[in-house]
């Protein structure tokens, strides 16, 4: 290759303005991969954030259902210790006025006798 032809294909190509374009290209492409990684991790990032704020809005969800079940669960509970406590209420009063119960007509010598 004579240096004529050099001349010709540096000129056709753009001269030395042309040459240094091609130098800044070809050193830019590292950078310019560089930068191609990063916006893609931020993409990646950004979507896992998305991702972590739907399950932990999710889980909060499902948090506050439990409570509110728990919560029924308790106030059922509740009704029936009301109930059962009500009921032996009811059974101890049974249990002394049996025990009170007169086997006899007139009380005045009760069978069995009483501190009543």
């Amino acid at each position: 290759m004579e240096t004529s032809d050099l001349l010709a294909i540096i000129g056709g190509i753009g001269g030395i303005q042309g040459i240094i374009e091609l130098i800044k290209w070809w050193r830019g492409l590292k950078v310019q991969d560089r930068h191609d990684v990063a916006d893609v991790t931020a993409l990646e990032d950004e979507n896992d954030r998305r991702q972590v704020d739907w399950l932990e809005k999710r889980l909060a969800e499902r948090d506050a259902k439990i409570d509110r079940i728990y919560g029924e669960l308790r106030a059922e509970q509740n009704a029936r210790l009301e109930e059962i406590h009500a009921r032996h209420e009811v059974e101890l009063k049974l249990a002394e006025a049996e025990v009170k119960k007169c086997h006899k007509r007139g009380c005045a010598d009760r069978i069995p006798p009483s501190d009543y």
